[in-house]
């Protein structure tokens, strides 16, 4: 009987010590306001007043900043994972899965409210701008990684023939160009959703050739020594190892002028210092910009691309200016179509809408 209360007592008292050392933890600990591994800013602490405490919004809050700025909360969010998975079986962390290497986040299903809105936008893009304009319209669909490992993999996923045939379906003055085929689940960062553009060569010459234009084709391939870890392994805690970056350099490219319209200012095609920074994939023109202007003087006068675009555009926008006097780069995530006709002209161009499954089927981002 004694022995049973001296562990009764040891155990009580290992848990206080625990709770008193975390909450020292907590007090001393300075917040932190941002999550490189999860690439997002941490709740800050909430601010107490008699309205929030009887909304409910002041413990709401406080939930989460507690959550947020808990001490050592990478590690515990690894060993979360570790034992969820290797313990309990459980196939995904937050939707994020793993398939031959590969992570990925379960898209499904189909929004169909989702693809109409984003046709919508387009439309009124269109009409606004390009109705009248002499321009040519293109569309293509940048596919998800999904399309090439949740079948096999056995989890949840849209049907992306459903996809695309209700967007085009609502877009009859645009020419489809299929590049769905052409690729593969290798030409996808294993820990990141988005495609690896030292793979896309022959992805930007079937865009161009499909837009009447030819593309020189010169590009040498450069491995960046610093490691990536994409979007996935920092939102699952998946110890998943890590990649590399690559990107395809050409004579042509360096005497490319990027200009930003947001900063009024010059920014490079490639910025391998970024890889380094909470979002590498944004080495890539600047990363998200909602206005960018590539410049390439060795490309035939007449040839001008706006490319309507999400973040799968950086990467391959540099090697279709190749075959482009200029190339305007918009994001109309973080600009407002109505706002366009100050900047940009839109007579006798060639114009591109290339979006990713992933914002068609959460479109409520495009303004």
């Amino acid at each position: 009987m004694g022995d049973t209360k001296k562990g009764s007592r040891l155990t009580v008292a290992l848990a206080g010590a625990l709770i008193l050392g975390f909450s020292l933890a907590g007090l001393l600990l300075p917040d932190r306001e941002f999550s490189a591994a999860e690439r997002r800013r941490l709740a800050d602490a909430p601010k107490l007043s008699a309205e929030a405490v009887r909304s409910g919004a002041f413990m709401t809050e406080a939930e989460t900043y507690l959550q947020d700025q808990f001490p050592f909360r990478e590690g515990f969010r690894s060993l979360k994972t570790f034992v969820n998975c290797r313990i309990f079986g459980q196939k995904d962390i937050g939707g994020i899965y793993l398939y031959k290497g590969h992570a990925s986040k379960m898209d499904y299903p189909l929004d169909t409210a989702s693809i109409d809105y984003s046709a919508s936008r387009f439309q009124s893009i269109y009409d606004t701008y390009l109705k009248d304009s002499g321009s040519r319209v293109y569309v293509s669909v940048v596919p998800d990684k999904n399309r090439y490992m949740a079948e096999e993999a056995g989890v949840p996923h849209l049907d992306p023939e459903e996809l695309e045939e209700r967007l085009l379906s609502q877009m009859p003055y645009a020419s489809y160009i299929d590049i769905g085929a052409g690729l593969g689940l290798e030409d996808y960062y294993k820990t990141d959703i988005h495609w690896r553009q030292e793979r896309l060569a022959g992805t930007a010459e079937l865009l161009a050739e499909s837009m009447g234009t030819r593309l020189p084709g010169d590009w040498r391939t450069v491995t960046l020594s610093d490691p990536f870890y994409g979007v996935y392994r920092g939102q699952s805690a998946m110890p998943l190892p890590a990649e590399t970056i690559s990107y395809l350099e050409a004579d042509y490219l360096e005497a490319c002028t990027v200009y930003d319209y947001e900063t009024g200012s010059y920014v490079p095609v490639y910025d391998p210092e970024a890889v380094k920074g909470p979002d590498p994939y944004g080495m890539f023109l600047a990363g998200s910009k909602s206005l960018l202007r590539i410049e390439n003087p060795a490309a035939p006068e007449g040839k001008r691309l706006i490319l309507f675009r999400d973040s799968f555009g950086s990467s391959i926008a540099p090697l279709l200016a190749g075959g482009y006097r200029e190339v305007v780069l918009v994001d109309i995530r973080y600009i407002s179509p109505a706002l366009l006709g100050q900047f940009l002209s839109f007579e006798d161009r060639d114009v591109l809408f290339l979006y990713s499954e992933s914002v068609l089927n959460n479109s409520e981002t495009l303004k």
